[in-house]
């Protein structure tokens, strides 16, 4: 691998996945001004995510549908203009 390409600014943060709940802690170079208190105490920032491990149907093995492209459709056609 190349030297010197990858941040260096690397701190953990919280993960919450938005569709179900499921929180894990992992380390990102992503900024939040949200924080959230995890278990052992401490408070980390808090990156939400629409999707994850938790609830990606290859990982479940369900068929969920995922349907981020439908409210904005179904926004813009309450909204538009008539």
């Amino acid at each position: 691998m190349k030297q010197g390409i990858h941040p260096a600014s690397y701190k953990f943060v919280v993960f919450k996945d938005m569709s179900n709940g499921e929180t894990f802690l992992g380390k990102s170079t992503a900024n939040s001004k949200e924080t959230i208190t995890w278990e052992d105490g401490k408070e980390y920032p808090v990156i939400k995510l629409e999707i994850s491990n938790t609830s990606h149907p290859f990982f479940t093995g369900k068929n969920v549908l995922v349907d981020t492209a439908g409210r904005i459709d179904k926004f813009k056609k309450k909204y538009a203009k008539k």
